[in-house]
């Protein structure tokens, strides 16, 4: 008999996989049928990918942005829903929440950790929804605005305005919800007029019948907490009609050839960011720049960007984003690399957090500010799954959110009190008090 149970034992541990892998095969199944028999005309079908399709691996990867997160390794979704018209999109909503899946939410995939198409949980089963044809523009020149949809890629929209209009723009162009325009108009965030939103329920919802706390909170209160943004009404601004470009003239010798492929490839990367208030001394720049010496040129990077103008002029609670007057400018901390492996990333990664510790004397403190689109799961996370932790996530919300943070937990447990859409990083209930 002391025989017979190690064995068995072993037998239980060995069927534990294959009843998981049923189970969660059924549940597959299971969401895939609510999704077929609930859109009319079963035209959801033909936008719905799983890992059998042919075309499932190059619709994932088409907007990933940092390869970091384009490994074997790394999690993948259960399915893959390309909507190409708003019932689809609920339908998606509805039979997500039905079945306990998670949704991740993709418009150009720029999420710096990745988490609007991966998950650093690896037990989370998943599904994506992308928002890929959704991305039309419509300006109204007479009323200097417009209304465009998400997946809309800043590029996109500086030429279809361009097309139109040589005296008119919009405050985008880098990350992309800030840009060159934002010591004369601010952030794209502070230029938002109205949009069109798909709660929890599956209703659309646009600024008159979600209200303002709602229309406060989605104006950079971060993606997938609040609902799914299907367009943005936005405000064009003046501009000169003149423009001033910059170029880089290099030689062979000088490495032409690599910093091409430097600009238009896929790279790995990690960014991390901070706000200084004071100025930084001659001594700490040159301590900056022997850490850059650590990594080769090219490989890791600050930059920074000049606030002041019409950001002094804007109260921190204006909208979510808080980092207004006071601060001389925002730092971006970053490193890429092209080699593959776990042992290379490790390097990278942690010289870049290296860098992050020495910029402590320098920038903010109490909390140390952090910029939300440069996302950074190192100063914190919620649960597995993105459950939300309230007290866990003041960690991270309050570098992101200053006091604005407890605002937007009011209207997260306002408008998903059940937590439908989350992430990592996303704005938890007040429920999840523990």
């Amino acid at each position: 008999m002391a025989r017979v149970l190690p064995i068995l034992l072993i037998l239980i541990a060995i069927s534990f996989p294959y009843l998981n892998s049923a189970d969660r095969h059924s549940h597959e199944e299971s969401i895939l049928e609510c999704l077929y028999s609930q859109n009319y005309n079963n035209t959801i079908s033909q936008v719905t990918f799983t890992p059998t399709n042919s075309s499932y691996d190059s619709i994932l990867q088409f907007s990933i942005k940092n390869s970091r997160f384009n490994t074997s390794a790394s999690p993948k979704p259960v399915l893959i829903v390309t909507p190409d018209s708003i019932p689809q999109i609920q339908t998606t909503i509805l039979c997500s929440k039905k079945h306990k899946f998670q949704i991740r939410i993709r418009s150009g995939g720029h999420d710096y950790e990745g988490l609007s198409y991966t998950s650093p949980d690896h037990n989370s089963s998943f599904l994506i929804l992308d928002l890929i044809s959704f991305r039309n523009i419509s300006i109204d020149l007479a009323q200097q605005t417009a209304w465009i949809q998400p997946a809309v890629t800043t590029g996109e929209l500086y030429y279809r305005i361009a097309e139109k209009s040589s005296t008119l723009a919009f405050p985008s162009g880098i990350c992309p919800t800030w840009g060159t325009l934002l010591r004369k108009y601010g952030l794209a965030a502070d230029n938002v007029l109205d949009t069109r939103v798909i709660d929890a329920e599956g209703r659309i919802l646009d600024r008159a019948s979600m209200g303002e706390d709602m229309f406060w909170a989605i104006r950079g209160g971060g993606g997938n907490t609040f609902g799914i943004v299907i367009a943005w009404k936005i405000k064009l601004v003046p501009v000169p009609a003149s423009v001033t470009a910059c170029t880089v003239t290099r030689t062979l010798e000088q490495n032409a050839t690599e910093i091409v492929h430097r600009s238009t490839g896929s790279a790995k990367f990690k960014g991390k960011s901070d706000y200084v208030k004071e100025p930084i001394p001659i001594s700490g720049f040159e301590g900056i720049w022997e850490k850059l010496k650590e990594v080769g040129v090219q490989t890791g990077g600050l930059i920074l960007a000049s606030y002041g103008g019409k950001m002094s002029e804007i109260p921190e609670s204006s909208i979510p984003f808080p980092h207004r007057a006071g601060n001389i400018y925002q730092v971006e901390e970053v490193a890429f690399w092209v080699e593959d492996g776990v042992e290379a990333a490790d390097g990278y990664l942690n010289w870049l957090r290296g860098l992050y510790e020495y910029m402590t004397p320098y920038v903010s403190k109490n909390p140390r500010e952090a910029y939300a689109n440069y996302r950074d799961l190192d100063i914190g996370r919620n649960g597995g799954g993105g459950e939300g932790d309230y007290r866990r996530a003041r960690s991270w919300g309050s570098s992101y959110y200053k006091n604005n943070f407890d605002r937007l937990v009011r209207v997260k447990t306002a408008v998903d009190p059940a937590n439908f859409f989350r992430n990592e990083q996303s704005i938890p209930p007040l429920s999840s008090w523990r």
